[in-house]
Order: C-alpha cells, then structure tokens, then sequence
C-alpha cells in the first residue's frame, strides 16, 4: 500500500481541537466527547488537515471505547456503537468533501486504535502500566468491540497506534485476523532512540510484529513519541526487519513538547527541528510522515512540502 511512494499523514485532532477552543483536555473521553457534542468540529479539522496536504485522515476514536461512552456519555451500548461508527463517518464525509474539489488520488480513511491505557485517562498509554496487571486475552476481548465498529463503518485501513508495549501489539494483531482482509499498521510510542514506552526493544518489537501478521500489516513504526528519537528508532528497526520496499515505515511524531501542569505545553522552539528531521526519517526508509500531539495543519503543509521537494529530488 505505502512501499512504492511517501505519504502525507495528519496532525494532532485532539491538540488542533484545543486551538480552536475546543476543551478536550482532561476529559476522560478526550476528543471523542465531541462525537457526542460537536461532530461538525471534528469534521471541520479533517479538512482542515486535508487541505493541508495530508492524504489520510484518522478517526476520533483514539480515546473511544464502547465502555466508555456507555460510562461517560450515560448511553447504551447500541448507541456507543452509532458514536464510534459516527467517527468513521465524519472523515469519510471530510474526504468525499474535499475529492470534489480536487483531482487525483483519494484520501484514506484511517481507523484509530488506541492502546487499553488511553481509554482510562491516567496517562498510563506513555508507560503501559496495566500491561502487568491483563492477560493477551483480557487485552484482545477490550479492542474487538471498537474494532468491530470501524471495519464494519468500512475504514480503509486501521492505525493500531501509540502502543507502548509488545504484548498489546501482539494482542491486537491476534485479533486482526480474525478481520480478514483487514490491513493495519502498529506504531509503538517510545521513551528513547531504541525502547518502547514499557521498556521493550523496539527493533525486536517491530520484528516481531510483521512475524505476527505479514499478510495484514502494511507499516510499522513510531507515534506520539520525541522527534528527536525517530532516526535511532528507525535505525533499530533496519537492523531486524525487512528492507521499507517490502514493509513501509510510517512516523508521526508529536512535537517534542512537554505538557506543564497549569501552564500548558511547553518547550517548542522558535526555530522549529521537526521540519529539519524529515529527510533523515526518509533516507531511513519513512514511507508515510505526519505528525501527533501539537502537530498542526500547518506543520502539516511544511512536512508535505519537505517530503515533496525529498521525492522529485
């Protein structure tokens, strides 16, 4: 799907939300509360990102969980459903909007998958935490009624993203198959240039993801985690899988910010290095390139335009 050219993918949804006013911080169902009560917002910032220049939108469905609206929204679980198919829905309109105003090839419309710990709103998606504490079972009964929800809403691929430890990898990809026909990527979110949130090798993590789910993971790699780390992590990776040609890598990473309790994020440079990484993370074999948390549309048009000048040189 990714090997024979570089993609664009979008930015931060919750964060771009945040600019605009929307207060999605701290609220257990983070941006996916705004299914509930501002779907046009979201829908907003998918071509919002579209017009940017991305070719792929992801849905609002990072944070959501049928347990969790059932809990947070007071709804049953049927409509849980209608919400999570409803995310789909918002960026396949966003996409068919936007196609008709432009020729060429259509945007995907990628189905977020957010590890266990993002849906309990503790933080522990940047440590995996509970990892210790759940079985590989216990793990793939939680993910198949969100998953479910965006195959049969007819995602085009699913992002089984900021994953901080193997075992929920290996979990989700245990469960793809049984959607077969059903392409993913996996991205780890990562603490250093070589460990997976929870501590995990990443180039053995990666490995043994593809060794998991060959026929059905068309990409692996890093979100949500310091830009500064991509190239080392990419370099770990070359050393245990195959070459990109044959299993793109995809990298989106957040903007290197620190969140500050009572001040907000800090730490983002005048002279913003992001930008500068990006031809480093292709020559390493970055097949798709976007961005996370406080990745804007705009940092979005500066990546697709570094990508482009990368490709016709």
């Amino acid at each position: 799907m990714f090997s024979t050219r570089h993609w664009i993918a979008d930015g931060g949804l919750a964060s771009t939300l945040q600019d605009l006013g929307y207060a999605v911080d701290g609220d257990p169902l983070w941006s996916a509360r705004l299914l509930a009560t501002e779907p046009n917002a979201i829908k907003r910032v998918h071509k919002t990102f579209l017009e940017a220049n991305a070719e792929m939108v992801t849905t609002a469905s990072y944070q959501a969980s049928i347990p969790g609206f059932v809990k947070h929204l007071n709804i049953t679980d049927d409509e849980a459903v209608k919400l999570m198919t409803l995310s789909v829905s918002l960026a396949r309109e966003a996409v068919d909007e936007y196609s008709k105003e432009k020729k060429g090839e259509k945007p995907l419309v990628v189905g977020s998958i957010g590890p266990y710990g993002a849906c309990q709103a503790d933080g522990s998606e940047y440590t995996g935490d509970y990892i210790s504490q759940m079985t590989e079972e216990e793990l793939r009964v939680w993910h198949r009624p969100r998953m479910t929800a965006l195959v049969d809403a007819g995602v085009d691929l699913l992002a089984i993203e900021t994953i901080p430890a193997l075992m929920e990898a290996i979990a989700v990809l245990k469960l793809i198959k049984k959607f077969p026909g059903v392409k993913a990527w996996v991205t780890f979110s990562c603490r250093d240039g070589q460990s997976t949130n929870h501590g995990d090798h990443f180039g053995e993590a990666v490995r043994q993801c593809y060794e998991e789910a060959p026929d059905q993971l068309v990409a692996v790699g890093v979100n949500c985690s310091p830009p500064q780390h991509v190239s080392s992590l990419l370099k770990e990776a070359n050393l245990t899988l195959p070459a990109p040609e044959v299993l793109p890598r995809v990298v989106y990473p957040n903007s290197g910010e620190q969140w500050v309790a009572g001040k907000g994020w800090e730490g983002r440079s005048a002279e913003w290095s992001y930008v500068t990484e990006v031809p480093s993370w292709l020559r390493l074999g970055a097949r798709v390139v976007g961005g996370c948390c406080r990745i804007g549309p705009a940092d979005v048009k500066d990546i697709a335009s570094v990508v482009a000048k990368f490709s016709s040189s």
